[in-house]
């Protein structure tokens, strides 16, 4: 069944009522909404979800009589659908619907925290040379100190986001949740107008320092889960930082840069790698004219990477490989693999076969219904196979036997 006739939207559709099962969306509001669209006008698409982000925003979170899940759940779906309308905005930099609309999110998005039991709380964790912004979720009261999965989202989505993928889940089942957004993600672009950066340690060791100094986190079981591009930003991570005991990785990404290079026509490529930057940004406009999913896909570069060319954004994704690199990954590694995926075809596979026998590679098929990237709409099962590994990998005896190293 497609939500769109758009593949784009249809796979972005996908991608918000997959949140369904851990309060990213009602389902029927999406599909309400999907049936109003206008394939393949990004417009349609902000006004559609801006204008049901503003409802449910309003609906009864100033009566009384509402209870405080309620108005949690409520300001959780808001939230994740502000979130959505500002996605296709960042083609234009200086549209001001792009700071309306995610400050609109974050409100939300805190208002809903705050409403958790326990509740959520935003930090702040000092890096070199720019800031970490965090939620941490503790998953019960009691103050004992829990294994802790830190995660993050990739290329394009939010740590918010990353609640309702994976964190959710991972509450229930006993694991505190740190989320986080490094350079060139959400709230790190906006705030602090930096773009990504391919050695992710510089993010993640200060984040381990922090878990070192909080009371109710076992700093001793630290897991890392990277969604989308975050599966070659946490492996490398994990390369450069021993106090990660597992890594999972939805999905593995070997080499980013010759994933990117999949983008391009053969004549692309040539102007490409002939260093023919005004050549290539010409030809590159023209395709992204007459292709909705190659437009996205650049300005979503240019936003994240903070380039002014795709030619720039190109040549700035280069050093994103883990080759030479995999051999440094001592702990061990989930692979999760989406066996159609669109974005980066059989990387998962290379990033097994590199780490070997610390790799456990994890096929997610048609017949599973989760063979597409990251799985969305399979989130249930995906993090009942995440979440039983981890919990399998960092459990004390496996940390204390080195299987968790």
């Amino acid at each position: 069944m497609n939500l769109s006739t758009d593949p784009l939207f249809d796979f972005n559709l996908l991608r918000w009522i997959g949140t369904a099962p851990y309060r990213g969306a009602d389902i029927a509001e999406v599909l309400d909404l999907a049936g109003r669209l206008m394939p393949g006008d990004f417009e349609s698409w902000y006004s559609q979800f801006r204008a049901l982000a503003d409802r449910v925003a309003i609906e009864g979170w100033h009566d009384e009589s509402t209870s405080s899940a309620t108005r949690r759940d409520r300001a959780f779906r808001a939230a994740s659908y502000y979130r959505a309308a500002d996605f296709f905005l960042h083609g234009d930099p200086a549209d001001p619907r792009i700071g309306q609309t995610w400050a609109a999110a974050t409100e939300q998005f805190d208002r809903a925290i705050a409403e958790l039991d326990p509740p959520g709380a935003r930090v702040t964790i000092q890096a070199a040379g720019f800031t970490v912004p965090a939620v941490f979720c503790r998953a019960s009261r009691d103050g004992t100190p829990r294994p802790t999965i830190l995660m993050f989202n990739g290329f394009d989505g939010s740590q918010e986001e990353m609640l309702h993928v994976c964190g959710f889940a991972a509450l229930e089942r006993g694991f505190n949740v740190l989320t986080f957004e490094g350079p060139g993600q959400p709230s790190v672009v906006r705030g602090q107008g930096l773009g990504f950066r391919h050695d992710w340690e510089a993010v993640v060791t200060p984040v381990v320092d922090y878990c070192e100094a909080v009371p109710e986190i076992d700093a001793s079981v630290l897991g890392l889960l990277g969604v989308s591009f975050g599966g070659y930003l946490a492996p490398r991570a994990a390369a450069f930082e021993p106090r990660i005991r597992a890594v999972v990785t939805i999905d593995g990404l070997y080499d980013g840069y010759q994933s990117v290079l999949g983008l391009l026509t053969p004549r692309l490529r040539t102007l490409l790698e002939a260093g023919k930057s005004d050549g290539f940004n010409a030809a590159i406009r023209r395709a992204m004219a007459d292709n909705k999913a190659l437009r996205w896909y650049i300005e979503q570069g240019l936003w994240s990477f903070r380039v002014a060319s795709p030619y720039e954004f190109f040549e700035r994704a280069r050093p994103y490989t883990l080759d030479g690199i995999t051999d440094k990954i001592t702990c061990p590694v989930l692979v999760c693999s989406a066996t159609t995926d669109h974005f980066n075809p059989g990387q998962a596979e290379k990033l097994a076969e590199a780490l070997g026998e610390r790799a456990t590679l994890r096929p997610f098929t048609p017949e599973e219904s989760a063979a597409s990237h990251s799985h969305p709409g399979a989130s249930v099962l995906m993090n009942g196979v995440v979440l039983d590994w981890l919990t399998t990998t960092m459990t004390p005896a496996a940390v204390a036997s080195g299987k968790a190293r």
